[in-house]
């Protein structure tokens, strides 16, 4: 029994310690400035970082088979540029939405065929990625381009109100990240293909030597990634109600110190969509307490991420060690 509690807390150690980092700034935070305390505070993390959810879904995903993805913050403007563009010209948003989808996936699919077909290491291809994607967003215009679109209005501007919650609320775009998370949480842990994703996180040739498609797995887990990237941009579209080629700019960066900061190890087959989720609370808190301050320079975000991550990193790689010995 007591083998068996060592080994669980081995495992799950990670995603307890971001859970209670979270915790820990958010309760320091709410003691300095009163105004944390209110529940809106807390529905604000995830109004203002819905979109990052979205994207770290998809890159957990991506890292846990030992990859990487710089695309999405580039196929997230793409994805604002070129539905505003569309909008603008008129056509519908129930075409310009799915029709944004597929632009994703498709760019997802392709960088993941590069990778598996060609032997191209991840970084390469998916920078070459971001790059393309951006070029292409500036193509479609070099100045930021308003959404005047009544859907995306109506989306962008009415407010749920909360039960149990005085006054709180959160908007129809809040939603798209925490469902999509429930859709994650029952792929990795309740499908073959979740299973599949670890396997080759942990070991690839020997999860090719078991019999599973790896290099169909990678290509759809990069094909996953593309969608959220553009899920992700239809948000962030949504919520400022414009498109613009340099928008989420280094945005890849901070979704994947999210990660790391959610207990995924960068060299896969360790980790989870949950401590995904609680990563990006710890930055949106990071975020939230340096605007009630006022006074410190927003790069303190950047330093105090960056010391996180660090952190982080030597955490699973003492649980890492510690996991092995026993």
């Amino acid at each position: 029994m007591t083998q068996r509690l060592k080994l669980s807390v081995l495992r799950h150690g990670p995603l307890l310690t971001t859970i209670t980092i979270f915790l820990l700034a958010y309760i320091i935070g709410a003691q300095l400035y009163p105004a944390m305390q209110r529940p809106q505070a807390f529905f604000n993390l995830f109004i203002n970082n819905g979109f990052l959810l979205i994207l770290g879904i998809g890159m957990t995903f991506v890292i846990l088979t030992g990859g990487i993805d710089l695309s999405v913050g580039g196929v997230l403007a793409l994805t604002t540029a070129a539905s505003a563009a569309l909008l603008n010209l008129g056509v519908s948003p129930l075409v310009v939405m799915p029709l944004m989808l597929v632009m994703g996936t498709t760019i997802g699919l392709g960088l993941g065929c590069l990778i598996h077909f060609f032997k191209v290491q991840p970084f390469i291809v998916t920078l070459m990625g971001l790059f393309l994607a951006r070029g292409l967003a500036y193509i479609i215009s070099l100045t930021s381009v308003t959404i005047t679109d009544p859907l995306y209005k109506y989306l962008a501007l009415t407010p749920i109100y909360l039960p149990f919650f005085a006054k709180a609320y959160i908007y129809i775009p809040t939603l798209v990240g925490p469902a999509l998370l429930v859709v994650a949480v029952y792929l990795a842990y309740f499908t073959r293909f979740g299973r599949i994703v670890y396997a080759i996180g942990n070991n690839e040739q020997s999860a090719a030597l078991m019999g599973f498609p790896v290099g169909r797995t990678k290509i759809l887990v990069y094909a996953l990634s593309g969608f959220c990237s553009a899920l992700a941009g239809i948000v962030f579209s949504i919520s400022l109600l414009a498109g613009y080629g340099q928008f989420a700019t280094g945005v890849e960066l901070d979704v994947i110190a999210a990660v790391v900061m959610g207990g995924t190890l960068l060299t896969g087959g360790v980790g989870n969509v949950i401590g995904t989720l609680f990563g990006i609370l710890i930055e949106a808190t990071i975020i939230s307490i340096l605007q009630y301050n006022g006074t410190l320079s927003s790069w303190w975000t950047r330093i105090c991420v960056g010391v996180l991550t660090l952190i982080f990193i030597g955490i699973q790689s003492g649980f890492a060690l510690r996991k092995k010995k026993s």
